[in-house]
Formats: structure tokens, C-alpha cells, sequence
């Protein structure tokens, strides 16, 4: 694509968000992101023209700016992504206009660069609630393990705001997206178990029950009593791991979303079954190759174990165990430790 094929497709995409902006929002079906996604696959043209009109007087151009640079860093590598966040970072500091402010926010969590993260908390006090909506979806794609202290204050701010569409997401972030733990965490999702709106008291009892807090088992027990049983209680439920849930997850539909995983995960001798599964491939691949060094772990705020090969000082295989025996070998570790060695290419 040409470069003047591009700016075409800039222009016509802030003619259609235009319209959405002096609509209010009303119908934002066709703000032209389609087309911003067709200019996104040129890559570094793109990026070009998209900082060329960051300084553009109108606020509208300088919004379908930020949201080209954030469909480009979406869809290409580590080093558009970064001149990416560099432009968005330095229009945020000077930048006053909401929709602007909206549009740097989104951009900047699919740059994933954690330099990004001081301007979000920046725009986490907007008085927009739109804005501060941007902020809770963003801020976990710029966080580490552990997670930065300044986004985890963010997400725990944002977890109180007045707005429940601003609380869902942040405790969505703070509790399911990222591993963030430890008092005040816990205390924010425990919080949450008593929202009024009951999407953020489905997060806070997952949240709460991913870092296998007690306080969470009466909580899932009442919520698997209920008519209607969301997901995430399933979800909640498998963390746990509670043999008296049992009862209450059998009169599941094992085939619904999160009930065999809850199932098994609450059965201590299923669990034992799968984790000895699991042991027997380590013990096949050393006797396949000794040379190799098979490792099983378990991940923090994560369910089931993983299974890393190394092959002297680097990591040659990573799979997830549970994945490996059970769905692709039948259930056999032998036919699982075959596999993880094809796998390798040793």
C-alpha cells in the first residue's frame, strides 16, 4: 500500500469518527476503526503518518492518530510498539482534551510497554468516566510479575470508583488478569464480594478465591446455590479446590463452561490421579534422555502443573502438563513424554 493509500484511509476514518464524536457516542458501530485497521498492516508507514498528526489542531484527527498507533503496535513487533508509546507518551503531557485522552489510554495498553504506565496513572483522575474506563482495561497490559507497585495502586483506586463499569474492569485486572497479592489486594477484592452490581461481585469473589483465600469458600458455596451460577464461580470454585463444593458442582452440567475443570480440581482423588499422570511423563523422559532435564512446577494464581525440558542452560520445551497428557496423549505419560520429545527436535 501506497502512502498516499494510506492517508486516504486516514481521512476517511476520521470523517466516520467525526460523526461519532458530535453524535455524543450514541452510535459508535462505525467510528472507522475498519479502516484504521487497514492502514495499521502498513507497519512503520503507518506509525509515520499516525505521529504526524499527533499536534493536528483538531481533536478528532489527533484521537484517530492515537488509535492508528494503537491498531499498528496490535498487530506488529516489539519496535513499532516502542516508537509507538514514545509519541503517545509525549502528546499525553500536553494533551487536555477527554476524547484525546480516551483514545491515548486504549493506544497505550496494545503498546504493552510499561513506560506507558505513569501517563495512565495520570489519566486514571479524570474526571471522564470514560476515560478512567480506558485506563482499567489498559493498565494490565503494561504490568510485570510482579506487578509494578504504581499499577497495582491504580487498579486498586480504580476498584472504588463511582462508576460499575470502571469497577468491573479494574477488578477484573487487579484480580483475574494480574498475579498482584498481598493485603491490600485481598482486601480490595473482599470489598468487592459486596458491590452492588453483581459482574464486579463475580470478579471479587474469582479474584479472592485465585489467591485461594478461605474467605472465599462461602461466598462460591453461596453463589453454586444460586438459580443462575455465573462462570466465574466455576472459576472460583476450581481454585479452591474444596472437597465440600463437590456436592453442589455435581448437579452441573459437566460440558458447561468451568464445571469439569471446577470438578476436577475439587476432587482430591481425581487431582491426585492427573498429578501422578503428570509425575510419570517426568519420569519417562529421563529414561528416554537422561541428558535432558525435565522440570514440573506449579504456576502462583495459576491451576494445574507445567512441564519444562531444558536442554543445558536453555528452556527447549514448555507445555502445559494437564494440556499434554490429557488431551493430546489419551491420557497415557508415556505417549505424553514421546511427544514432548518430538516436540524438541533434539
Amino acid at each position: 500500500m501506497e502512502a498516499h493509500e494510506v492517508a486516504e484511509l486516514f481521512d476517511q476514518a476520521v470523517r466516520r469518527l467525526r460523526r461519532v464524536v458530535d453524535s455524543g457516542g450514541a452510535d459508535d458501530s462505525d467510528d472507522g476503526s475498519d479502516l484504521l485497521e487497514q492502514a495499521a498492516s502498513t507497519g512503520a508507514l503507518a506509525v509515520r503518518l499516525a505521529v504526524g498528526h499527533l499536534a493536528d489542531a483538531d481533536r478528532v484527527v489527533r484521537a484517530a492518530a492515537c488509535d492508528l498507533l494503537g491498531l499498528t503496535s496490535a498487530v506488529h513487533g516489539d519496535d513499532l510498539r516502542s516508537d509507538a508509546a514514545t509519541a503517545l507518551i509525549a502528546l499525553a503531557d500536553t494533551e487536555a482534551d477527554p476524547e484525546v485522552h480516551f483514545s491515548i489510554a486504549r493506544a497505550l495498553g496494545a503498546t504493552c510497554d510499561a513506560r506507558g504506565l505513569p501517563t495512565l496513572v495520570a489519566l486514571a483522575g479524570s474526571p471522564d468516566s470514560d476515560v478512567r474506563f480506558q485506563v482499567a482495561v489498559a493498565v494490565p497490559a503494561l504490568l510485570d510479575d510482579p506487578p509494578a507497585e504504581a499499577g497495582e495502586a491504580v487498579l486498586l483506586n480504580l476498584c472504588t470508583d463511582a462508576d460499575p463499569t470502571v469497577r468491573d474492569w479494574a477488578t477484573f485486572g487487579l484480580g483475574w488478569v494480574s498475579t498482584a497479592d498481598g493485603n491490600a489486594v485481598r482486601q480490595a477484592l473482599w470489598d468487592r464480594t459486596r458491590d452492588t452490581n453483581d459482574e464486579v461481585r463475580a470478579e471479587g469473589v474469582r479474584g479472592l478465591a485465585r489467591r485461594r483465600d478461605p474467605r472465599a469458600l462461602p461466598l462460591v458455596r453461596e453463589l453454586l446455590a444460586q438459580d443462575e451460577v455465573h462462570t466465574f464461580t466455576f472459576q472460583a470454585a476450581a481454585y479452591l479446590g474444596d472437597q465440600s463444593l463437590l456436592p453442589l458442582l455435581d448437579g452441573f452440567d459437566p460440558a458447561a463452561d468451568g464445571v469439569a475443570e471446577a470438578l476436577l480440581e475439587c476432587d482430591p482423588e481425581r487431582r491426585a490421579r492427573r498429578d501422578e499422570s503428570v509425575w510419570r511423563i517426568l519420569e519417562a523422559i529421563h529414561r528416554r534422555r537422561p541428558d535432558l532435564r525435565a522440570t514440573v512446577f506449579g504456576e502462583r494464581c495459576d491451576l494445574g502443573l507445567y512441564l519444562d525440558v531444558t536442554d543445558g542452560a536453555d528452556i527447549a520445551g514448555h507445555w502445559f502438563a494437564d494440556g499434554l497428557v490429557m488431551r493430546r496423549a489419551g491420557n497415557d505419560p508415556e505417549r505424553a513424554a514421546d511427544l514432548a520429545i518430538d516436540d524438541l527436535g533434539l
